[in-house]
């Protein structure tokens, strides 16, 4: 059986614009431009998209598990309009004071991702806007991508401090990743 094409994806500042109020509605919730048309690509490829996402404003009580659902629901949404998917959610609720597995950059995320999935993580693209994100997949062997949107947006022009894994590629934002995973799957083939 061949495995998944796997792509996993970190949501506030790579999907969508961040705010550092945190993203506490749907109404609050904006793609980023070019983002769900990138997933759709990527997804129109054979490439399933899965996102690992800190969501600590539940932990700190600014928003419900019901707004988090409406928020994943538009997303929904607006991906099938553009005929693309994410085919799963992982979300850590806990605050940094929690001290749990699966807040990143702890990799419990990418542990159910894998244990979801029944597969190995190695070499699979793990894409997000800080080190934070990177680090996490790191640890299971991903490979990591920063795009420069988001918190990445301050390391525009310049070179990555030392918390980043020394393996990161860096993209313009998630439309520049999708054309080098795309390209690059190309001229494997």
């Amino acid at each position: 059986m061949t495995p998944i094409k796997l792509v996993i994806l970190d949501r506030d500042g790579t999907i969508n614009h961040d705010s550092a109020e945190f993203i506490k509605s749907a109404d609050e919730w904006v793609a980023l431009p070019g983002a769900l048309e990138a997933i759709a690509r990527l997804n129109q490829a054979g490439w399933h998209v899965v996102v690992a996402s800190n969501q600590s404003g539940l932990g700190r009580g600014l928003f419900e598990v019901s707004d988090l659902n409406a928020i994943h629901a538009k997303l929904h949404q607006q991906l099938s309009a553009l005929g693309g998917r994410i085919d799963a959610v992982f979300y850590c609720p806990h605050t940094p004071d929690d001290a749990c597995a699966c807040r990143k950059p702890a990799a419990g995320l990418f542990e159910q991702i894998s244990e979801r999935y029944g597969m190995d993580l190695k070499g699979v693209p793990a894409v997000g806007d800080s080190a934070r994100d990177l680090v996490a997949g790191v640890a299971l062997g991903c490979e990591p991508h920063l795009v420069l949107t988001g918190k990445g947006l301050a390391y525009k022009g310049r070179s990555l401090p030392e918390d980043f894994p020394s393996q990161t590629q860096v993209h313009a934002d998630l439309a520049a990743f999708a054309d080098h995973l795309l390209a690059r799957e190309a001229d494997a083939g």
